[in-house]
């Protein structure tokens, strides 16, 4: 006796549809092979292998600098967040453990420690800025030349136009006359960080004073 398929119920084989099951299959094979690569990466940096370092830099530097933006609100802020979580990778990277997690979620603690470091220092440089500029206000400047004055003037007014941590940093260093390593010290920013923006403040001074054909010494 033949036995008849109910009407309605395809056969299985009948079901299938051979490009949806490769394009699945394809999908599965590029998530083992990205798991791995990931996992090669982790176990390089662990050991100590500055190409992995490199590899997770291309691999997860965007994520990193986008969650710092976010955060900051600030490009030139975020990218200093991004170098420095890497750095720390680099350093600390003896206490990644992947039994605990991945090494893309491991970056991503180190970010939010950087972040919350960042929004500290940036809160340390506002309440430093406003301190000095109450003193200076309240300063007697009888005893000040007139061209002293005039240079206060220009100085202030091109600091203005800088970037907000440039500005901070060299404002604590013109006018409350502090060593890059006192002002990394009083804001919580890297030594390094904070040489960066200095340079790069008074680089950008110097341009502004040298179209305009006027200036006082800045950084000289």
């Amino acid at each position: 006796m033949t036995a008849h398929r109910p009407t309605g119920a395809p056969a299985a084989a009948a079901s299938a549809d051979p490009a949806a099951s490769a394009a699945g299959a394809a999908v599965h094979a590029s998530a083992v092979h990205a798991s791995a690569a990931d996992d090669r990466i982790a176990r390089g940096l662990v050991g100590g292998d500055e190409h992995c370092l490199a590899a997770a830099y291309q691999r997860w530097g965007r994520l990193v600098h986008t969650l710092a933006a976010r955060a900051l609100g600030d490009p030139r802020e975020a990218e200093d967040v991004t170098q420095q979580v890497f750095v720390a990778a680099w350093r600390g990277r003896a206490n990644f453990r992947p039994e605990r997690g991945t090494l893309p979620a491991w970056l991503i603690g180190i970010t939010r420690r950087k972040i919350a470091d960042t929004l500290t220092a940036r809160t340390r440089r506002t309440e430093l800025a406003a301190t000095l500029g109450a003193s200076l206000e309240h300063q007697d400047r009888t005893d000040e030349e007139p061209q002293r004055i005039l240079d206060r003037m220009v100085v202030t007014e091109e600091l203005a136009r800088l970037p907000r941590v440039q500005r901070d940093v060299l404002a604590l260093a013109y006018f409350a006359d502090l060593t890059q390593t006192q002002i990394a010290d009083r804001t919580g920013l890297p030594l390094g960080t904070v040489k960066s923006h200095a340079r790069r403040g008074l680089q950008r001074m110097r341009h502004s004073l040298e179209l305009a054909g006027a200036g006082p010494a800045v950084g000289r």
